[in-house]
């Protein structure tokens, strides 16, 4: 039997995830079982898996050893994050500009990545303890391609991370992006259909819906032009995987430096692609992060205004 006392992070956290969390190489049909039979226990009463934790609640686990992770002490190691450019932060969540060529997440190939980065920080910062954590670790709320620059959302404890998540389900986060063709296109707002090809990881738009297709919307404004350089600014009202890029391709104005959709650029390394400006709407009361309604946060200096204005 092992015991643990709900933290801060735990607070709201389900009991079945927490469980999955603490126990993550048990079977799911173990699992239950355990439910079933009474050896899952909160402040010494059985407790059904849906039972949101409350801090201080005494959770035991009547639950072979076998089954507990390793103290993530053991498994954690910072990395070097001197170049973690943050714009904003305060006790529930951190912005990061993400430049180019970093990844959000791991890829399993040891790259630096940006979570690990943030780790190391709060972690050097005293704001992240992984040996007093049960079932929490900070955690992206939003991610951006490795080729593309810009603003991520970082949650600090688990009430942030499932606020936000909220936030941005309900489309009270308007993400704008600044972005750099060499043919120009049309203000205006734009309706297409995007589907996915996982295996190729690449999207194609169509006008009208096709099977397994769903809808895009976005907003286009020219900022500036200069010769054959056209600074574009792009407001996302549904969020789709390579939507710019690709909505961009299908109006014939594909971004400079998109390999992927465009053709490649000499000189540039990946798509000139910024997510430099976001704003936070109205965020229900009620909620951990309901201070930061109507707050706007921009990435004015960014590597996409910079080459436009050097071209």
């Amino acid at each position: 039997m092992r015991s643990f006392t709900a933290g801060k992070n735990d607070d709201g956290v389900r009991l079945l995830r927490f469980c999955e969390k603490v126990c993550p190489t048990m079977p799911k049909s173990l699992m239950r079982k355990a439910f079933r039979n009474k050896r899952i226990k909160i402040n010494g009463k059985k407790q059904d898996e849906n039972y949101r934790l409350v801090i201080g609640d005494l959770i035991e686990l009547y639950i072979n050893d076998e089954f507990f992770t390793l103290e993530n002490k053991d498994t954690f190691k910072p990395v070097e994050h001197n170049n973690l450019n943050i714009i904003y932060e305060d006790d529930n969540i951190i912005l990061v500009n993400k430049p180019f060529g970093l990844l959000c997440h791991s890829d399993n190939k040891n790259e630096p990545n940006l979570i690990e980065m943030i780790l190391s920080y709060l972690y050097e910062n005293g704001q992240y303890s992984p040996e007093k954590e049960n079932s929490f670790t900070p955690a992206l709320c939003n991610r951006i391609d490795q080729g593309t620059e810009g603003i991520v959302i970082a949650a600090k404890n688990y009430r942030a991370l499932a606020d936000i998540n909220r936030v941005i389900r309900d489309n009270q986060i308007e993400k704008t992006y600044m972005c750099v063709t060499d043919k120009p296109v049309k203000d205006g707002k734009y309706t297409a259909f995007l589907k996915r090809d996982k295996t190729a990881k690449k999207v194609s738009v169509t006008k009208h819906q096709v099977a397994d297709s769903k809808e895009i919307i976005t907003i286009f404004n020219t900022l500036d032009k200069k010769d054959n350089l056209n600074l574009v600014q792009c407001t996302l009202i549904t969020g789709r995987t390579h939507q710019i890029r690709a909505h961009l391709a299908f109006l014939g104005s594909p971004i400079i430096g998109d390999r992927k959709y465009g053709r490649p650029f000499k000189g540039l390394e990946s798509q000139l692609l910024c997510a430099y400006k976001l704003k936070f709407k109205n965020i229900p009361e009620g909620l951990s992060v309901y201070y930061l309604s109507g707050k706007e946060f921009t990435v004015d200096n960014n590597s996409v205004a910079e080459f436009y204005n050097k071209a």
